[in-house]
């Protein structure tokens, strides 16, 4: 690492350490004496938005008049760690994260995390994970709160739109609530894969941009709604992202779900 990387990494990991250490301790200690924790959203709106400024990206929206009123899932690209801050700081409602449950064990973050209600997800240990994440997708939409996730399943390093899997559409489709698709462009290219800062110091843009809700259709066996679902949220996906600077690949959506798991013990989806 030369002098100048390491000074920019000070630079913006230093505060952004601070600012999470000063917002979890406000959601942490706040959160519980609200009853609709609304000392933690604040504190987690806080939070990204300016660690989004301090990590250099200037976050340009559009399409918020897309999203709608009450129980939804946010569908969105994946292309870096800070996609987290960008949407956090981007998209409105009270929604919960489906997040890498290693996320969980980041002090302050994690904690934070926990205590709000966001949903842990573990890609590594097989189908019993994406039984247990379908289940507490139905969950949070059940309880009345939005999800976002990220169905390709892991960040794209090169921006480039990647196959959807079926988690977030089955928990969509069985909560009968709609599909809101949202793109991100810009991410991958701050700060990429092993790199410890996000640049030279200079303010880049970010894209987001929201699609209108999707429906499932009202007919057919619910895996065919699932694969409908999934293939046109991510033609929309797709054709949002183009519109924001974006490349996309892998059309058709992702593998077809040929055999819809059960709400119980018997599901095997990878979630989204």
């Amino acid at each position: 690492m030369d002098l100048k990387s390491a000074w920019l990494a000070t630079r913006q990991w230093v505060p952004f350490a601070l600012r999470t250490m000063a917002y979890g301790t406000v959601s942490l200690t706040l959160g519980p004496l609200t009853s609709d924790r609304s000392a933690s959203l604040w504190a987690m709106r806080r939070w990204c938005r300016s660690s989004a400024r301090g990590l250099d990206m200037e976050i340009e929206v559009s399409g918020l008049e897309n999203v709608p009123p009450g129980v939804f899932v946010y569908c969105s690209n994946h292309q870096s760690v800070l996609d987290i801050l960008v949407l956090g700081a981007a998209l409105p409602g009270d929604f919960k994260w489906a997040a890498k449950r290693s996320l969980m064990k980041i002090p302050f973050l994690g904690w934070h995390l926990r205590l709000a209600g966001h949903v842990p997800v573990d890609r590594t240990v097989g189908s019993r994970a994406a039984v247990d994440a379908i289940a507490r997708f139905e969950q949070v939409l059940r309880s009345g709160k939005p999800l976002l996730v990220f169905p390709e399943g892991t960040r794209s390093e090169d921006g480039i739109l990647r196959e959807f899997k079926n988690g977030g559409f089955y928990a969509a489709v069985r909560a009968g609530v709609p599909v809101v698709p949202v793109a991100i462009e810009g991410t991958h290219l701050l700060m990429k894969k092993g790199a410890i800062d996000t640049g030279d110091g200079t303010m880049r843009l970010v894209r987001v941009r929201v699609g209108a809700p999707l429906q499932a259709r009202q007919d057919g066996r619910e895996a065919a709604r699932v694969n409908d679902l999934r293939v046109r949220a991510h033609a929309a996906v797709s054709e949002l992202h183009r519109s924001i600077g974006g490349h996309v690949e892998a059309p058709g959506g992702g593998a077809a779900a040929s055999e819809p798991p059960a709400s119980g013990a018997q599901a095997e989806q990878t979630p989204g």
